[in-house]
This record gives C-alpha cells, sequence and structure tokens, in this order.
C-alpha cells in the first residue's frame, strides 16, 4: 500500500551550496551522512538510466518532507528550468504561517521572487527562484475550508488504515 511521499529529488552542480541554502533560506536540516557512488555501479546504472555515472547525494529535510539531493560528477549534466507552462514538474511549494514575513526574510537573504504575495479568499502565495533557478512557490492557506489545508490532511494509520 502507498502510504504517501517521501522525498523529491534535485539535481545541482553544487551540493554544497545549495544543501546550505536550503538550510539557511528555508530551514532544511541535513537527513543522514552524505553518499555518493562512482563510475562502474551497475546496479546504480540501471536504476537511473545512465552509462558509467557518478554521483554525491545527500538528503535533507523540512517537517514531512525530504528532498534528496544530488550532485553528478558524470553524464555531461545540463542546467534545465521548464517554464510554469511546460511538462512535468514545475516547482516546490513550501508551507507558510506568514507568507509576507517569509517573502521580506528570503529577499533579504537574496531569493529573487517574479512578484510580492497575493492572492484570492482561500490562499496567499508568490512564485520565486532558489540558488539554482529552481521555482520555489510559497503558500499561506488562510481559508481552513478550502479542501487542501495544510493541517487537514489525514494520516493513515500503521495500525488499522484509520485516519489519524
Amino acid at each position: 500500500m502507498i502510504r504517501g511521499v517521501h522525498h523529491l529529488a534535485i539535481s545541482t552542480a553544487d551540493l554544497d551550496r545549495f544543501v546550505d541554502h536550503y538550510e539557511r533560506w528555508f530551514g532544511f536540516e541535513r537527513a543522514g551522512a552524505e553518499g555518493g557512488w562512482q563510475p562502474g555501479n551497475a546496479r546504480i546504472d540501471q536504476m537511473v538510466g545512465l552509462k558509467d555515472s557518478s554521483a554525491r547525494y545527500q538528503m535533507i529535510r523540512l517537517d514531512n518532507l525530504h528532498i534528496e539531493i544530488f550532485q553528478y560528477d558524470s553524464n555531461d549534466p545540463r542546467t534545465v528550468h521548464p517554464r510554469m507552462c511546460d511538462h512535468g514538474i514545475t516547482h516546490l511549494c513550501l508551507y507558510c504561517d506568514d507568507v509576507f514575513a517569509e517573502y521580506e526574510r528570503l529577499s533579504r537573504l537574496g531569493m529573487e521572487f517574479h512578484c510580492p504575495p497575493g492572492g484570492s479568499a482561500a490562499t496567499r502565495a508568490t512564485y520565486g527562484r532558489d540558488c539554482d533557478g529552481n521555482v520555489v512557490e510559497l503558500l499561506q492557506i488562510v481559508d481552513a475550508g478550502c479542501g487542501f489545508g495544510f493541517e487537514t490532511i489525514a494520516m493513515p494509520s500503521a495500525r488499522n488504515g484509520e485516519a489519524i
């Protein structure tokens, strides 16, 4: 039975810089030791669909969200920034208690935003760019009855499948 999302993964040209930014900007922390592999690991090559791959990685976490950060040292990695309308994953959304305060704090730290926060009756949000140019949304839900409130997500119990 699938129980939820464990992590997403982001590839970067500079693992140390990226992890440092996510720790300072967003409050992530390292989850476990740094890892990696060298060329010649057939199992990993098959899993990632690359030949003679090598990389370093670090898992970071913020509450229930884990992000696995990879720095590939092989296979000619390229920087790709899909537009919001392009197919595939386009952004990471971080929930905030006060999107306006986070916008101000992160702007002072150097995060560039597309616009100031704004929104509807249910939400306040803005999009910005992390240190690699990936889109990060800051979201505040102001109407708990909107149907996708952060605190209202029922988690399945490991014991009997009942929501807890």
